[in-house]
């Protein structure tokens, strides 16, 4: 599968470049087009076009684009996509509205998610038509191909591409149906997104887990032994795994900044104990209302931040006995508010979800 793409970069904020061609969709935006055939390269900006190919340099003015013109192409060997990120969590969205099933296959997607030969991204996200009376469905991708039952994030970024596909401004709530349930997102006046998360489910053969329950069939600061060290941790599903630790027993409260998360994330994530795999939140406190967390994802590794991650640390943290129901959760990628209602059990989250670029990959 080659790849090309068109890509909006937002003057104020950086972006990881990749094998892409930029397209900007805002008056004040740039345009860079990176096609790369057989060693030519050709460079936009809104105001004209460098190309280069052998020792020839040739400069051309170049029309812009329009975000609605952009979504409503329908040519046949093309994905057209919009990238997202939610705090550094980035993703391919893609209109996936007049099919039931995903315009593309794992492995695709894997090739997509790619940073070094493909877009860029920790998933692939797709929007279905909604069934049992839900408005959407959502279904998303890894960046190995795998299926996660569903991404705070991901979400997130999710609402504000329904927005834009139906030309919807201001206040919006969608229902959602995904992998681990209803998931309600609210799109607020200030562009943020806050998502009804649903309740935390606490059982441990539920997570699942194979740990032994010890607090009312939930398994809460309980010793897990990962390569001769013990851990205290606290098992929470979101709709998916996840399992938060703040120290090993015994230790120090954790310094997250110092972990080896590379080295020490993916035993966690295929320990034994773990029958569908885990995502893993190591975490530090601050304050009763200020929590500081890394993130090791099922099937994507190390990432900016992570929704349901944020969401299972203050449960967990109010298990434990460290925080309050309602707090601001730091992540490499910036700030979640996340709550956890104490009068309907319902968990939310608040935070941001961007575009980064419009693009199209030959399939």
């Amino acid at each position: 599968m080659a790849i090309a793409a068109a890509i909006t970069l937002p003057l104020t904020s950086p972006a990881r470049r990749s094998l892409a061609s930029f397209t900007s969709l805002r008056s004040s935006s740039p345009i860079l087009k990176l096609n790369s055939v057989r060693g030519s390269v050709a460079l936009r900006t809104a105001c004209l076009r460098v190309s280069a190919a052998s020792s020839s340099m040739s400069v051309e003015a170049v029309e812009k684009a329009s975000p609605a013109s952009f979504l409503d192409r329908r040519e046949t060997g093309f994905l057209h996509f919009v990238k997202y990120h939610g705090l550094g969590n980035d993703f391919i969205l893609v209109d996936n509205r007049d099919s039931s099933e995903p315009k593309i296959t794992p492995e695709q997607a894997a090739k997509l998610c790619d940073r070094n030969f493909g877009i860029g991204a920790d998933g692939v996200i797709f929007a279905l038509p909604g069934i049992n009376g839900t408005d959407y469905t959502m279904r998303i991708y890894n960046s190995d191909g795998s299926e996660p039952e569903m991404c705070g994030n991901g979400v997130r970024c999710f609402a504000r591409f329904i927005a834009e596909l139906e030309n919807l401004h201001g206040k919006q709530r969608f229902t959602v149906h995904t992998g681990a349930g209803l998931i309600v997102p609210e799109i607020q006046d200030d562009g943020k997104v806050k998502v009804d998360m649903g309740e935390p489910i606490l059982k441990a053969t539920d997570v699942p887990t194979g740990l032994p329950a010890n607090k009312n069939q939930s398994v809460v600061k309980s010793d897990l032994d990962v390569d001769g060290v013990t851990w205290n941790v606290t098992c929470v599903s979101m709709g998916n795994p996840h399992c938060v630790t703040f120290g090993t027993k015994g230790g120090q409260n954790l310094q997250v900044d110092e972990l080896k998360l590379a080295e020490i994330g993916p035993k966690f994530e295929n320990h034994v104990v773990f029958p569908a795999r885990t995502n893993t939140e190591f975490v530090q406190v601050f304050t009763p209302s200020h929590l500081k967390m890394r993130v090791w994802e099922r099937g994507a590794g190390a990432t900016l931040a992570c929704g349901t991650g944020a969401c299972a640390v203050v449960v967990a943290a109010v298990l434990e006995g460290r925080a309050e129901r309602n707090c601001t959760v730091d992540l490499p990628g910036g700030p979640l508010q996340i709550e956890w209602r104490e009068e309907d059990n319902h968990i939310y989250m608040t935070g941001p979800a961007e575009v980064v670029f419009y693009g199209s990959v030959p399939l």
